[in-house]
C-alpha cells in the first residue's frame, strides 16, 4: 500500500525516526482539503511513547478540522534543523514522514492531559501551563494520529 523508499542508503532507522518525533517541536500536517486540493498546515506535536501516536492541538473549527472530518487519511512531515559537516557548506537534514489516520480525541480529560504534555516540549513552567489550560482548554481540540507507515531519511542538500 505504501511506497518503498527509493534511496534506501539514506534511510533512518525506526528508532531514529521516533527520536526525531520526540525531540522536534513542529512539522507539517497534510490532508485532503477543499475541492480536492492538498492542505498542509504547520503545527506542533507531541509524540506519546506509551501508545506510539502523535497528538496535535488547535481550535475547534477551521479548514483543518473540516478536512479531517471529511477524510481521516493524513501525512505528517517533521525535519530537524540540520547540521554541517566540517568544511562543507551543504546542510545534512533528517526528516520523517508518517502516514496514518487521524481522529478527534473526545475524552476532555485525556485531551487536557495531552495538551499539558505538549506544553512540556516548550516549558516546564507549571503555573504558565495551568493558566493556559484554564484559559483556553475549553476552546481547544486535540487530534490523535495513529501511525500506519513511517519512513525517515538523511539528505545532504548539495
Amino acid at each position: 500500500m505504501f511506497r518503498e523508499m527509493r534511496r534506501r542508503r539514506q534511510a533512518l532507522t525506526h528508532e531514529e525516526c521516533l527520536e526525531l518525533l520526540k525531540t522536534e517541536t513542529r512539522g507539517v500536517l497534510s490532508m485532503l482539503g477543499d475541492d480536492g486540493y492538498p492542505y498542509g498546515v504547520p503545527i506542533n506535536h507531541y509524540y506519546n511513547e506509551a501508545d506510539g501516536r502523535l497528538y496535535f492541538h488547535g481550535g475547534k473549527v477551521g479548514h483543518r478540522v473540516d478536512a479531517v472530518k471529511s477524510c481521516d487519511k493524513v501525512s505528517y512531515c517533521v525535519f530537524d534543523k540540520g547540521y554541517l559537516k566540517e568544511g562543507d557548506w551543504a546542510l545534512n537534514v533528517k526528516s520523517v514522514i508518517a502516514f496514518g489516520r487521524i481522529r478527534i480525541v473526545e475524552d476532555e480529560q485525556k485531551a487536557m492531559e495531552l495538551c499539558r504534555q505538549l506544553c512540556y516540549k516548550f516549558t516546564d513552567d507549571e503555573n504558565y501551563i495551568a493558566a493556559e489550560i484554564e484559559h483556553d482548554g475549553k476552546r481547544t481540540l486535540v487530534m490523535e494520529l495513529e501511525i500506519e507507515h513511517m519512513t525517515g531519511k538523511l539528505i545532504n542538500e548539495k
